[in-house]
């Protein structure tokens, strides 16, 4: 019954790049909000290691350390592997298989206009992206997409693009090719998630490459420093000038975890310079450690070698999925089935 219950969920399917350690951002931003699909969707969460090549290409030393210090947080924020899938990128090889046979259908056009694609060659200066694996880096995302035929991809509002371009790709493909009549690759809808402004320790948005960010790994002692530097309205330079917390990134924090007893002596104190800007990045700092413990105590039960057996159980059920997808794929496109 429980099996019959999971099948007659909607699939979702979404992803992360294996950075290293994940941040607060990464949790707002799309963690926080896996978690609680889980009781709703067929989820299936993956590390998207062969999407990191396409711009960190040189240099692979950290690879496997960064997808397994990826799976400790997706475990510490709550992602169960009882109840998602979670699983390696490249543990699963017809991903490139697929990939291939969309590319033979997929107009250059429609990559070369990704909104990200000319975004990320303006600013990641410093590195050669003008190889084929970066302009094919979106037609790589949407074989991801479509191998588990979800129903839904969790994402951003900037992340739109690529769904519609995933969708795209599988209307072309299902004009071509069909199985017994019908259509063998649906088209996702994009879920929009939450995606709370969260600004880093310096005011823009937190990211590694500004070096602002406030990890979920910190300790508190390091929370704290992090918190003293923050920067904050800038209309408050003397102790005694009033301030505004909508105007300040202490005050966006506020928002997010703070309790709403202490956020209205965040208004009321900031606004009538009733407390400093250090009082008021210690309560920030307490409600981030009460959101941040947990997940690290939850962090702390799991050993690399539970890590490494979750996702080499995840992979192994996301390659059998998978393949059932590809024979589909094969037989529509009158190619030769894999060997068995």
């Amino acid at each position: 019954m429980a099996e019959q219950n999971l099948i007659s969920r909607p699939r979702v399917l979404s992803g992360m790049r294996p950075t290293g350690k994940l941040h607060l951002g990464n949790y707002m931003g799309a963690l926080a909000n896996w978690v609680k699909m889980q009781d709703a969707y067929e989820c299936y969460f993956f590390i998207a290691d062969w999407h990191a090549l396409t711009t960190d290409y040189a240099d692979t030393t950290n690879f496997l350390d960064n997808s397994r210090e990826v799976i400790l947080d997706y475990l510490a924020a709550g992602l169960d592997p009882e109840r998602s899938v979670l699983f390696v990128q490249s543990k699963v090889p017809v991903h490139a298989e697929l990939y291939l046979l969309l590319g033979m259908i997929t107009s250059l056009g429609w990559l070369e206009r990704v909104p990200t694609y000319k975004e990320q060659l303006e600013n990641l200066v410093g590195k050669d992206l003008t190889t084929y694996g970066f302009l094919g880096y979106p037609l790589l995302q949407a074989a991801d997409i479509l191998m588990y035929q979800p129903k839904y991809v969790p994402v951003g509002q900037d992340q739109v693009a690529h769904v519609e371009l995933t969708r795209e790709v599988a209307r072309r493909f299902n004009h071509f090719y069909q199985l017994d009549g019908r259509e063998v690759l649906p088209e996702p809808d994009a879920l929009l998630t939450p995606s709370p402004k969260l600004p880093g320790t310096d005011g823009r948005k937190m990211s590694k490459s500004y070096g602002n960010t406030i990890m979920l790994t910190d300790p508190e002692p390091e929370i704290r420093r992090k918190l003293k530097t923050m920067v904050t309205d800038p209309a408050r330079v003397r102790r005694t000038d009033p301030g505004d917390p909508d105007k300040c990134p202490v005050g966006d924090l506020h928002k997010l975890f703070s309790s709403p007893e202490t956020l209205g002596k965040v208004y009321e104190g900031c606004r009538s310079a009733g407390i400093g800007c250090i009082e008021c990045k210690g309560w920030a700092a307490d409600s981030l450690v009460q959101i941040l413990l947990p997940m690290q105590e939850r962090r702390a039960r799991y050993s690399n070698a539970d890590a490494e057996n979750i996702l080499e159980d995840g992979s192994a059920r996301a390659r059998q999925r998978a393949e059932q997808t590809m024979a589909e794929v094969r037989a529509a496109m009158k190619l030769a089935p894999a060997r068995q």
